[in-house]
């Protein structure tokens, strides 16, 4: 199982607005053998935490596959999402993938990449590779727990 929830910082800002961009997340995926997962994922760049200069910027997945090895303390999962623009533009249908690194306020961690779209956009770290691939963030509030 992998779940928690909570704050995090990329540790930069990446639409040069001043500010270190960041998300809220949350998680709670139940692993089963083979490399199926069910599940729901989380991430929310809203207004109190500023990110591309969006209001809202909301990825809500339901989760298919997934991994962990529990004593390193990591996983990863995926599955499809909503994704929300939050200027009433809402893209369905859209995969992504998260690998998570258990723990909590800097040390914990999450590093989503939307599969398909979004390429080359500020914080993209693989431009051209067809995905936005963000950084990792940091935990700055909350847990992530890998069982």
């Amino acid at each position: 199982m992998v779940s928690g929830g909570g704050q995090g910082t990329f540790g930069g800002d990446f639409d040069g607005d001043g500010s270190v961009d960041g998300t809220h997340f949350g998680i709670g995926v139940v692993l089963s053998a083979g490399g199926g997962a069910q599940g729901h994922f989380l991430c929310l760049m809203a207004g109190n935490v500023p990110f591309l200069s969006l209001k809202l910027m909301q990825v809500e997945g339901r989760v298919t596959a997934g991994s962990a090895d529990v004593a390193a303390g990591t996983g990863s999962f995926s599955g499809v999402a909503r994704v929300n623009l939050g200027n009433g533009v809402i893209f369905t249908g859209v995969p992504f993938r998260v690998f998570v690194r258990a723990g909590g306020p800097g040390t914990g961690g999450v590093t989503l990449t939307v599969v398909g779209a979004f390429d080359g956009v500020p914080g993209d770290t693989a431009p051209g590779n067809g995905n936005y691939d963000l950084p990792a963030e940091t935990i700055t509030s909350g847990q992530i727990t890998i069982h």
